[in-house]
């Protein structure tokens, strides 16, 4: 759960930029704000309060048992800080770079292991589940995490709908291949399409969701619209952004960041403050919008429901 080191990488798109370049801004916010990126109450008001001005997202169900009760990152942290390499290897670029890209109309292919492949347009794919409000923290594996109310459908659900062989053992998930949308494609940043995977059970955990909104409205581009994978357990390079595609599989998928640096990237990506980068500890981590790693990382992030998935797998192996 490593960033690469490579040649056709440079330090300044590993290393956060803009974290630097915004840190005049943080310090200027109030001691108020700098309290709240900890731990807190969450309040009720907090998502009818925040937004960009997108779609609304209607009948969405909320009060999840899921939920964390940490103060929630504010929109503007969300949407102007992302990990999206399609749209931009620094974090602020996908916000600018994404402004163009149109994620509808949009498709959905299921294949693999399953009952009933099929394609789907994006409105009926969803339309057979209920739109849930999870508020999850999210932590990357630059030792940075955010707390980001998402809206989705479990994943689990999805699965049960497509009806899985007896030989699905995995899920594969395949974000667009485009480079006239998605500009990055064109350089050799990564091994295009992005690709990213799961075990069965993993996928069928109920914490696991396909997001397809934030802060009650549709999913901005840079966040990965119109449909993305949110593992909260799991380092943020797991969450797949516009997915075109899940396969069911009996044999462990290969994901893009362990085809690239595979001595670097795991399969798993679980959070594990045991674990550390080569060249940094993952013990800690940064509360945006805060400036200091001076929070203890929890295994599993926090979401202890997870651990029994992993019994007796040595977790420093596998990675």
């Amino acid at each position: 759960m490593l960033i690469k080191k490579a040649a056709d990488i440079r330090s300044s798109e590993i290393t956060p930029k803009s974290l630097y370049l915004r840190r005049r801004e943080f310090i200027q916010a109030s001691a108020a704000a700098l309290v709240a990126a900890g731990c807190g109450t969450l309040a009720g008001d907090d998502v009818a309060a925040q937004g960009g001005g997108l779609t609304k997202l209607q009948n969405v169900k909320k009060g999840s048992a899921f939920n964390t009760t940490e103060k929630l990152n504010s929109y503007d942290d969300i949407t102007s800080y992302n990990n999206f390499y399609e749209f931009g290897t620094d974090k602020g670029e996908p916000k600018q770079s994404s402004k163009n890209f149109k994620p509808r109309p949009w498709t959905i292919a299921v294949e693999g292991e399953v009952v009933k492949p099929a394609t789907y347009q994006l409105e009926d794919f969803i339309k057979p589940y209920t739109l849930e409000e999870r508020i999850y923290r999210m932590r990357c594996v630059e030792a940075w995490s955010m707390v980001i109310p998402w809206v989705g459908i479990p994943l689990a659900d999805v699965i049960k709908h497509v009806q899985p062989t007896s030989r699905a053992k995995f899920v594969e998930f395949t974000t667009l291949l485009d480079p006239s949308r998605m500009p990055y494609q064109r350089s050799r940043v990564l091994d295009w399409p992005y690709v990213e995977g799961l075990r069965l059970d993993e996928a069928q955990h109920p914490l696991a969701i396909l997001a397809v909104g934030l802060y009650g409205e549709v999913l901005p581009n840079q966040n990965g619209a119109p449909l993305r994978l949110v593992v909260p357990w799991k380092y943020g390079f797991k969450g797949i952004k516009s997915i075109v595609k899940m396969r069911l599989l009996e044999k462990q998928p290969v994901n893009t960041w362990q085809r690239m640096a595979p001595n670097e990237y795991g399969f798993y990506a679980n959070v594990n403050p045991n674990v550390d980068h080569p060249r940094w500890s993952q013990a800690k981590e940064t509360r945006l919008p805060g400036l200091f790693r001076n929070h203890p990382t929890q295994m599993f992030n926090g979401y202890d429901q997870v651990a029994s998935l992993y019994s007796g797998l040595d977790l420093r192996k596998n990675f």
